[in-house]
């Protein structure tokens, strides 16, 4: 006899639908947080976008990066970002503006006084912007005409009010995760970015796998209220997404333990994603076919031309 371990039993019947507005209460409340504080607080760029020296010094064992924070406190050159990057040692991270020579000399010579003899320094190198504003621009531009360009595809393979769902849910995820980094301070670097970007193709393939149930019940029950015709399509892909995100979930949990602090803000970014994904696809994307009021008779017309296009080919 064959053995199946069900996240989610068959036939299940949870009515999604009839708490979508508390759901997208609380994601349009933390979307309104996240502006303010984007603009009140900020976010802790690392020296990816704002440049500066880097260094990586070996400790003594028994010493903590609480202690050497302490030792360092404010420095001339800035605050340093310290984490650790393996046993006994730690990486510091002094962002500033453009260093010459003697300036860092300078900040080398503050530290190694700072922390004193027992402390060795294995690198100490000057980081410049990898991301300066044009390139910020350049990638703020490209995401926008990414998101367009997902809405299109999926307003030519589903409807218009599909592509809107879509790119609502895609922009909800981004930014809580943008939330997340701006309350942690978790510092925002390249490999952040990259996180998020992967968040977003994450986001859009579930959803786009909950859209392709939602068309095929909408062609089925043609009379039913849409909200019912919503919550069977979810609660029939629940095992789905479960099974999927719990096992990419899993994954990361793994190397949040075991990665260490250079790739932690990456981590942290994934971790978010595949939750916030995963609601959003149910608690906005298909709460917002509900106000687009999406039609089971446009779906209809549209399998029949789809139809008639292949009967002329033939």
């Amino acid at each position: 006899m064959a053995f199946r371990l069900r996240f989610i039993k068959d036939n299940t019947k949870i009515d999604f639908m009839g708490h979508h507005k508390t759901g997208m209460f609380i994601g349009i409340a933390l979307i309104v947080a996240t502006f303010f504080l984007l603009f009140t607080r900020g976010l802790n760029y690392g020296i990816d976008f704002t440049g500066g020296v880097l260094m990586e010094v070996s400790v003594p064992e028994g010493m903590k990066v609480e202690d050497v924070r302490n030792k360092l406190g404010e420095l001339k050159a800035g605050k340093p970002s310290i984490q650790e990057f393996g046993e006994n040692t730690l990486m510091i991270k002094i962002p500033g503006k453009e260093a010459d020579t003697a300036t860092q000399k300078e900040i080398y010579a503050e530290v190694s006084n700072a922390l004193g003899k027992d402390v060795e320094f294995r690198r100490t190198e000057y980081v410049g912007p990898q991301v300066g504003k044009e390139l910020i621009m350049t990638g703020v531009w490209a995401f926008v005409y990414s998101m367009i360009g997902i809405m299109c595809y999926i307003w030519m393979r589903y409807e218009w009010q599909f592509g809107v769902a879509s790119i609502a849910s895609l922009a909800h995820d981004v930014i809580l995760t943008l939330l997340f980094f701006i309350i942690t301070g978790i510092e925002f670097d390249l490999a952040t970015v990259a996180a998020i970007l992967l968040v977003a193709g994450y986001s859009v393939n579930d959803t786009v796998i909950v859209f392709d149930r939602i068309r095929e019940k909408l062609r089925k029950y043609r009379k039913m209220p849409l909200p019912e015709v919503l919550n069977i399509a979810i609660n029939e892909t629940l095992g789905r997404t479960l099974i999927t995100s719990s096992t990419t979930f899993a994954v990361m949990c793994v190397l949040a333990v075991l990665g260490g602090a250079a790739i932690q803000g990456f981590i942290y970014a994934m971790i978010l994603g595949i939750v916030i994904g995963t609601l959003s696809s149910i608690y906005v994307a298909a709460p917002v076919l509900i106000y687009l009021k999406v039609r089971p008779e446009t779906l209809a017309q549209s399998e029949e031309a789809e139809a008639d296009g292949a009967a002329e080919k033939a």
